[in-house]
């Protein structure tokens, strides 16, 4: 038992700068909080958020105009309650037209506008 003890404790003095690099660079690169694993992790988590700030940015500027355009344009409104809210006047009636694929039940199951 001493005789292994002690050829392990050669290995580890003969090797002991080589062993302390290799730890470091292994607690380093992949077991701490600032590892190089959770750097990526976050690049690409930023990245996403970015993406993601854009996408809200766009649909901001499209609602913003639209905002300013039901502001200076009484018109816009009644363009609104017509187009999504189907609303008509007494005198006018509203056909809604759908584009959506109906199937029949033919033999060979074809679909049809």
């Amino acid at each position: 038992m001493g005789k292994k003890i002690g050829i392990v404790w050669n290995i580890l003095a003969r090797y002991k700068y080589v062993i302390v690099i290799v730890v470091g660079i292994v607690v380093v690169g992949f077991v701490d909080d600032n590892s190089f694993v959770q750097r990526v992790k976050y690049d690409m988590e930023i990245e996403d958020l970015k993406e993601q700030i854009a996408q809200y940015n766009k649909v901001h500027e499209k609602d913003a105009k639209a905002l300013r355009e039901l502001k200076h344009n009484p018109r816009a409104i009644e363009k609104i309650a017509r187009e999504k809210y189907f609303m008509k006047t007494d005198d006018e009636d509203v056909f809604v037209l759908s584009d959506d694929i109906q199937f029949t039940e033919d033999r060979n199951d074809e679909t049809v506008k």
